[in-house]
């Protein structure tokens, strides 16, 4: 089975921070998840490289537009490596295969009879590149989310007929409720389509910096419509010569913040219906991670930049922390103190010394062999059907509830070395079965563990695998695996904070 995922296309006119990160990790888990599970993933991310503030940003430093987008996409880059995301395809929309197909999907929808020639007159927010209608403007004329004043715009446009698809995507969301997640973010698109849908501009005349409507070369498209279409035309060049669109369309998850909304799930499918193309399975729309008042850290200070956390304490820390401290599609507070405590409690203490004892004792008491031994079967009622518990709550994105799953498991083996004290076993031969029943049913946890948690914590992961001497990643059930396989101790995978 195919399993497509995507994050937002990232604008070009800033620098990436924690919220670009967030999205980035949300999707990568996704997709390292459903290929242990064995299916065709193609994961894309990229950058939003057209439109107004582009033009206006790289003027005032001087350059061109696509002198700037370079350098930009230059710097998300290299924030899709630092997570440590295994994207297929990093898109571009100043690709010539992405303008290229954005404009036969225009030229589509015209064709279909949704777009006309009209005059635009109203707001206009220039950050959000958005027209904005009477319930989307706050006091004074101002961006409801930028609270900056709004432009009076009025130029001669293209008109995309997004009110022919008001009843339909009513009844889209209405019929097939699971399609936008968390369901109170569908309630809000709904609530966005109830009031009234009006057409909005397909192109503008006023600016330049955008891909040409090839039947009116002097208007460029707006820049949302761009920019949403790269999720359906990265397929038809990504890998080269051949076409991924029938493999992978229509996407599985879409991975959004809730900010863009209205855009992914109003303008989105209700573009891709006039052009004749299958909209996306499922959307999901994230939160806000929010900086309060908090106690600073030792390490950090006051202000959780990502790039800082992942160079003092590497990546799977940070992809960590961001799931277990905030549930994802909610909004919630993070700080560096907090971010320590979770370090220092669950990384080091929790797993990272859960996996330090484990393989020791193995070591010491048997020489580096995992026992040949029946599981234990208080151990086994926790793990049976763990894996399946797993995949059902990745299903729907529940990237955090899915964590706290696994921890209860991790936590259960903590208290395992408590309850049955190999240290103690290993003083009596006459206790030599029940040591071997012991060395073999945690060790066994803790590989089904640390499979399930690889795609939050690869790299660490990976390394504990080795360790442990499993060489595949595919997801397994608790006592699958016999005895008999050499383990080898591993340096500290989290090692403890310095006070």
């Amino acid at each position: 089975m195919s399993f497509y995922v995507t994050t937002p296309i990232f604008y070009g006119n800033g620098d990436p921070h924690l919220g670009h990160a967030y999205s980035t990790m949300a999707a990568d888990i996704l997709a390292r998840h459903m290929r242990q599970r064995g299916e065709d993933v193609f994961f894309l991310t990229g950058t939003d490289e057209h439109g107004e503030p582009i033009a206006q940003a790289a003027e005032k430093q001087g350059i061109t537009p696509q002198e700037l987008v370079d350098r930009s996409a230059g710097r998300f880059r290299d924030m899709v490596g630092k997570v440590n995301a295994t994207n297929d395809f990093f898109i571009r929309t100043t690709d010539q295969g992405h303008i290229e197909r954005v404009q036969a999907v225009v030229n589509k929808v015209k064709e279909n009879g949704y777009v006309y020639e009209g005059t635009y007159e109203g707001w206009y927010c220039p950050r959000c590149a958005d027209f904005k209608n009477e319930n989307e403007i706050g006091p004074g004329d101002t961006c409801l989310i930028h609270e900056i004043p709004l432009d009076r715009e009025s130029e001669q446009n293209w008109f995309f007929k997004l009110s022919a698809f008001e009843t339909e995507l009513e009844r889209l969301y209405e019929e097939n409720p699971e399609r936008i997640q968390p369901d109170f973010r569908r309630n809000e698109a709904l609530a966005f389509i109830r009031q009234g849908l009006n057409d909005i501009s397909l192109s503008r005349s006023q600016i330049s910096w955008g891909v040409p409507l090839s039947w009116d070369p002097d208007q460029v498209m707006y820049v949302w419509f761009d920019a949403l279409l790269n999720y359906y035309t990265a397929l038809g060049y990504a890998s080269g010569e051949e076409d991924l669109t029938d493999r992978f369309w229509p996407a599985s998850w879409h991975i959004i913040a809730k900010d863009i909304l209205k855009f992914h799930t109003v303008y989105w499918p209700a573009f891709l219906m006039a052009a004749g193309i299958e909209v996306p399975q499922r959307i999901f729309i994230h939160g806000y991670l929010l900086m309060g008042d908090k106690k600073m850290s030792k390490s950090l200070g006051n202000v959780l930049d990502p790039f800082e956390v992942i160079e003092k304490f590497g990546a799977d820390a940070l992809r960590f922390y961001c799931f277990r401290e905030v549930s994802f599609g909610q909004d919630g507070s993070i700080s560096t103190e907090g971010f320590e405590t979770r370090y220092e409690t669950e990384l080091a203490n929790d797993f990272g010394n859960l996996a330090s004892r484990t393989l020791a004792m193995v070591t010491r008491y048997r020489d580096g062999v995992q026992p040949d031994a029946e599981p234990d079967p208080l151990l086994a009622a926790d793990f049976d059907g763990a894996p399946a518990r797993i995949e059902a709550l990745l299903d729907e994105a529940q990237l955090s509830q899915a964590l706290e799953e696994i921890w209860v498991l991790v936590r259960r083996l903590n208290r395992y070395v408590e309850e049955a004290q190999p240290w103690v076993l290993a003083k009596n031969e006459a206790d030599a079965a029940r040591l071997d029943q012991v060395l073999y049913s945690l060790t066994e946890g803790l590989r089904i563990v640390t499979l399930l948690l690889h795609p939050w914590l690869p790299e660490s992961t990976a390394k504990l695998l080795e360790a442990l001497g499993q060489e595949d990643l595919g997801l397994a059930g608790y006592g699958s695996r016999a005895g008999g396989t050499k383990v080898e101790k591993t340096e500290p995978l989290f090692p403890k904070l310095q006070e």
